[in-house]
């Protein structure tokens, strides 16, 4: 089965004025859309036409095909980006308030840890809440990377990539980041996320 550009789970206004919709435009269609493209042709190149786009990043990842791993892998970290942002205020579930507390001491400790792993990530790449043998962490990959196939549950992601922030932001990425720890970031999806992590399943195509 074809990967699809799955829709955007709100308008393309809906997170401004931190992220424009020209940024979401050309984020999700051109960016976005440009990977979808790419892994598709190159799938059925290597006879993964009917594969989920999970089996493609893991099959590319152990036959070390690294053009098809990355516009998978791209693919993916994107549609759990757009899932991980929200258009209106959301918060925690308790389960993963009480986790949070756990692991990190309080809100105001997680987002100063998460901010400066996705401030300070050198290059482009991507800044993760993980669930990792019980215990949430943050962990940045870079470029492609992913935890697609690994251990790890991602509960919710930044995108640093330039292309997520520069029309907005230009080279502060701090700023960026913020505003989306402060205002954007979907604590229902990583709630949801975290209440599943038992029988987990990737929720994106």
């Amino acid at each position: 089965m074809a990967i699809i550009l799955s829709p955007l789970p709100y308008a393309a206004a809906a997170l401004e004025s931190h992220i424009s919709a020209e940024t979401i435009k050309l984020h999700h269609g051109k960016h976005h859309g440009s990977y979808v493209d790419k892994v598709n042709a190159l799938a059925k190149e290597a006879k993964l036409a009917d594969a989920t786009l999970e089996e493609i990043i893991s099959a590319a990842r152990k036959s070390k095909d690294q053009k098809l791993f990355n516009q998978a892998a791209q693919a993916w970290n994107h549609g759990f980006y757009w899932s991980s942002l929200a258009a209106g205020k959301t918060r925690p579930s308790a389960e993963l308030t009480a986790a949070i507390k756990d692991s990190f001491g309080d809100r105001a400790a997680l987002d100063k840890q998460w901010s400066a792993a996705a401030t300070g990530h050198f290059g482009s790449g991507w800044a993760w809440l993980l669930l990792s043998k019980g215990k949430l962490s943050i962990e940045t990959t870079h470029d492609a990377e992913t935890p697609v196939g690994g251990s790890d549950i991602p509960l919710a992601v930044i995108d640093v990539w330039e292309h997520a922030y520069y029309l907005d932001h230009r080279n502060k990425r701090q700023a960026y980041v913020e505003a989306v720890l402060a205002h954007l970031l979907n604590w229902d999806f990583a709630s949801e996320n975290f209440a599943r992590a038992g029988q987990w399943t990737y929720p994106v195509n």
